[in-house]
């Protein structure tokens, strides 16, 4: 059975407002960053799933192009990276329009929390990805809380580590999965959350088609 939440109402409605904001502090961004550029070969075919106006992808990296997939027109509009975009509501139908093996990578940042279907999506990432390509989640311990999934909300940080990592496992045809957590960085000094000495934490599970 689909993950229940707070809010129910649809998605679309939720985020039609623009959000063009970051919600990762400066530090964990680039963090995020440098790790999914050590998993993308230059040149690669991605898609940004549930992405907005920016994707966490440093200008160092060269790609092929960059397909963003999110619910907020204006925000896939402000992305100055992709060369596609897509509004798509994957709570509704999680079925990707996108041919078999399209990909080299897929990333996910800090939204994987809000799919209340999450294997259904999983099959299609794993279906949408070349063989040998990877797949990567990253989040932290921010999020819109009536949008999460309820057992996210009540899990320890680590557990959520868990949590997608088994969705790797549960699907099947992936394999290499790994886990990563970097926490005690240092927020910037010029961080509206100043009150906050740690940087947002960064969490990460990636994995390879088969």
């Amino acid at each position: 059975l689909p993950f229940s939440r707070a809010d129910e109402q649809p998605d679309l409605l939720f985020y039609r407002q623009p959000r063009l904001v970051h919600h990762l502090d400066r530090t964990a961004r680039e963090e995020i960053g440098r790790r999914y550029a050590g998993l993308i070969g230059p040149g690669s075919q991605v898609l940004d799933l549930m992405g907005s106006w920016t994707s966490h992808l440093p200008d160092s990296l060269d790609l092929g192009g960059l397909t963003v997939l999110g619910l907020n027109d204006e925000e896939l509009r402000h992305n100055q990276r992709a060369t596609e975009t897509m509004v798509h509501d994957l709570n509704t139908d999680p079925r990707l329009q996108f041919g078999e093996a399209r990909f080299d990578a897929i990333i996910c940042t800090a939204s994987v929390e809000y799919l209340i279907d999450p294997l259904a999506v999983m099959r299609e990432l794993h279906r949408t990805l070349k063989p040998g390509g990877v797949l990567a989640f990253a989040f932290s311990n921010r999020w819109f809380p009536p949008k999460a999934i309820r057992p996210w909300t009540e899990m320890h940080e680590f557990e959520r580590l868990g949590l997608v990592a088994d969705l790797f496992h549960l699907t099947g045809g992936f394999d290499r999965v790994a886990t990563l957590s970097r926490r005690g960085l240092p927020r910037p000094e010029d961080d509206p959350h100043g009150e906050l000495w740690q940087s947002d934490p960064v969490y990460m599970v990636w994995g390879t088609r088969q």
